[in-house]
């Protein structure tokens, strides 16, 4: 019988699973496109058995890391694998040595992206911990501080640029004193860091870039002392009454040279996009940020984030005058935005992002479709994933031969749980025919947690 728990994030499709799983050949329900050749790889919290303690006091942000991954070619699912992410902690509980590389301020749980970069599969997450490599097949090769570059932590969400290849990120850590605005090559070696000051200790979760800039969310989620000195897991909380803005930098500036904007208070932990309008008369134009937007996180609900209904919004920001225009542009529940990965920072037409079953707090459960925003025409259309499948964070694949402004010419793919089979499920769909059936599902063998982020990270050719 399951263990009854006081906290939905260990609960249901959020509940962890206890072992780790290989499965090969795995049965196709409908086409995969045979074009399709890599992995889709997706990460989330699984806390191991005897690591919650309190239930109530469980944060969804502090599991330890599993990766779930899908190995795709000639039309075929040739493996499904998940494996946690080795953690001094989790290596210990599974009997083995702990994976090697030098630990940030002895935090190591990384359990929020995924990404491939330099020919490496890199396991991230914020605040402080380094990144981790795995190995093609998901295992834990070593704690990275990318060749003795990176100086601290890392970030869960670095935006590649599309043209240079370069990872943009802002990374944060309780201890100091500011931010730092990273570069890394494609070499996947750090290049540059700026030190930007802040006060208060603000969560970053995310950050979004443009062809000129990088912006830093400054937003009112901040180090909370009282929480920490109590040990609480995750020592963020709401701060009323402060204030929340965006730092413009300029790629290749100094700290002296960002640009604070404020806006209304509120969090984002996703911007969807941004991207730049040039100016009249040889000004700076204005800056364009697409952003899910949380009234406010952490307040009520202090295991997640569930206060408030997350929606779409528009923020113009217009650099000749200091001004920043607010607009919420849709009501749904929405989380995990997504563009084409070609549209970074770039104009684009087209987002996706999953819709939640958002109730209030305590329930951020995923819903059936992923919202497909033509952010052109102002409209919403919508990929089914099936009334009993509850999907997350969507990818957007590119179709082979698909002209570089064809954002919809690709394969939308999102991992899922059966609420019937209580398994999770690789589900695709073509990008150019919303409200259309999936034109493949992958039925996997164990049930994939509702967890954070994922890449598709296709075969080096």
């Amino acid at each position: 019988m399951a263990v009854q728990t006081t906290n939905p994030y260990l609960e249901g499709p959020f509940a962890p699973v206890a072992e780790e799983v290989t499965a090969t050949d795995l049965a196709v329900v409908g086409a995969l496109p045979p074009e399709l050749d890599g992995r889709y790889l997706r990460i989330g919290p699984n806390p191991m058995e005897g690591t919650v303690g309190d239930p109530a006091a469980h944060h969804w942000f502090t599991g330890d890391g599993m990766v779930h991954g899908i190995r795709l070619r000639d039309g075929r699912a040739e493996w499904y694998r998940n494996r946690w992410v080795r953690s001094t902690r989790v290596s210990t509980l599974l009997g083995e040595e702990p994976a090697p590389g030098e630990r940030h301020g002895a935090m190591d749980t990384v359990n929020t992206n995924i990404i491939g970069h330099a020919g490496t599969t890199l396991a991230l997450v914020e605040a402080g911990a380094r990144p981790v490599e795995l190995t093609e097949e998901l295992a834990t090769v070593r704690h990275t501080d990318l060749g003795g570059t990176l100086p601290n932590g890392f970030t869960a969400h670095p935006k590649r640029d599309p043209l240079t290849g370069e990872l943009h990120a802002v990374a944060y850590h309780w201890s100091v004193p500011h931010l730092q605005y990273i570069v890394v090559g494609t070499d996947g070696r750090v290049r540059k860091v700026v030190e930007v000051p802040v006060d208060d200790g603000p969560m970053v979760h995310d950050m979004s870039l443009t062809e000129r800039f990088a912006v830093v969310y400054d937003l009112p989620v901040t180090f909370d002392l009282e929480s920490a000195a109590s040990g609480a897991s995750f020592p963020y909380a709401w701060a009323p009454g402060r204030a929340a803005r965006l730092g413009v930098l300029p790629r290749e500036g100094t700290a002296a040279d960002i640009r604070w904007f404020e806006v209304e208070p509120c969090y984002v932990f996703h911007p969807l996009n941004a991207y730049d309008e040039p100016g009249a008369d040889g000004g700076e134009g204005r800056m364009v940020l697409h952003v899910i937007r949380h009234e406010r996180t952490f307040d009520a609900d202090r295991s997640g984030p569930a206060d408030v209904t997350p929606t779409l919004w528009r923020w113009t920001v217009d650099l000749d005058r200091g001004t920043v225009t607010e607009e919420q542009l849709d009501d749904r529940a929405q989380e995990f935005p997504r563009v084409a990965e070609s549209r970074v920072g770039r104009p684009a037409r087209y987002g996706w992002a999953a819709e939640l079953g958002f109730t209030g707090p305590g329930d951020f459960g995923a819903g059936s479709n992923i919202i497909r925003h033509d952010l052109a025409a102002g409209t919403v259309d919508r990929h089914p994933a099936g009334a009993s499948r509850q999907v997350g964070e969507a990818v957007a694949i590119a179709r082979d031969g698909a002209p570089a402004d064809a954002e919809d010419d690709a394969w939308i793919m999102s991992l899922a749980h059966d609420r019937d089979t209580d398994r999770g499920e690789l589900v695709v769909w073509a990008a150019d025919a919303p409200g259309a059936e999936p034109v493949a599902r992958v039925p996997l063998p164990a049930r994939v947690p509702f967890g954070f982020h994922g890449s598709w990270i296709p075969t080096a050719r």
